[in-house]
């Protein structure tokens, strides 16, 4: 079903991408009432019905929802098989659409971009920016980029490096409040936190030998690492995060490293995730392995 449908399969998706029968229509010269019959024949091949039209909008049904997820998939291994087929697979081209968290995509993804686009100038890359968990089926991502532990599900996932975590405060700060010498002492800091992430308000240390958890808390919490990290600069409170992260504000003295003799790193994986299918596109296959030689 997957290779007879392919054009009305992709047709669905792309209605779906932009928003409405006329928008496909214009990209590819033809009626909206063509691209209508399109998705119809669809609807028809499969039994059920993928769209609610009105005059006003198109809103997928329950059915759509499930048939999108799967659509997408079948687009992306068809696209793999061709390019395999061909012998084409050296010439990556297309549009990547990335999701990371701000740590990673602030001071790792945008650094070595410019490189990747001399490299590869026939690819065409979006970045969202997430520091919440998302579905990459929901978010329609090629390539989705997480840094620690992962949850079991159907994505393939490739590990691209690793990062450690350090505890770090702005030398304003801590002329202000006292450096910190025991893992106790955190308690009667201003400790900032990302939102949406409770297991990492407990800082791990090992004093005297003995492993320690240290539950800190502060007065303020966001849902951007990066946002933490300027927040800690201009002296709000101490910050534990991600070495890449901080390696910029360290270097410079816009923060100053605490606690490094007791402190756990908990070096974690960086991961990429993928719906099934997509690491065999080459455009995707391109980016992981510039990603894993520069992470």
């Amino acid at each position: 079903m997957a290779t007879h449908l392919a054009p009305e399969i992709a047709t669905f998706v792309r209605v779906i991408d932009l928003g409405s029968f006329a928008s496909v229509a214009d990209e590819r010269g033809l009626t909206s009432s063509g691209i209508s019959r399109t998705v119809s024949r669809l609807e028809a091949s499969l039994g059920f019905k993928l769209l609610h039209r009105s005059t006003r909008r198109l809103t997928l049904t329950p059915e759509g929802e499930v048939f999108l997820r799967h659509a997408r998939n079948i687009l992306a291994m068809l696209e793999a098989a061709r390019s395999d087929i061909s012998k084409e697979t050296e010439f990556a081209r297309g549009h990547l659409k990335i999701n990371s968290g701000s740590a990673f995509a602030h001071h790792k993804l945008a650094p070595i971009l410019p490189t990747f686009n001399e490299v590869y100038p026939d690819i065409t890359v979006e970045v969202s920016i997430d520091d919440r968990r998302v579905d990459p089926f929901a978010e329609h991502s090629d390539i989705t980029i997480r840094v620690g532990a992962l949850t079991d599900s159907d994505l393939v996932a490739v590990r691209l490096g690793t990062v450690s975590r350090v505890i770090a405060a702005s030398p304003a700060y801590l002329k202000k409040h006292g450096q910190p010498t025991s893992a106790a002492d955190l308690l009667s800091h201003n400790c900032l936190l990302l939102r949406g992430f409770p297991h990492q308000s407990v800082w791990p240390f090992r004093e005297n030998g003995e492993l320690i958890d240290i539950e800190v808390a502060g007065t303020f919490t966001s849902d951007s690492a990066e946002m933490l990290l300027q927040a800690a600069i201009a002296g709000l409170g101490i910050v534990r995060l991600g070495d890449f992260l901080g390696e910029e504000a360290l270097k410079s003295g816009k923060l100053f490293p605490i606690l490094r003799a007791s402190h756990i790193e908990n070096a974690q994986a960086i991961t990429a995730l993928m719906p099934p299918g997509r690491q065999s596109l080459p455009r995707v296959r391109a980016m992981l392995d510039f990603l894993k030689a520069k992470t």
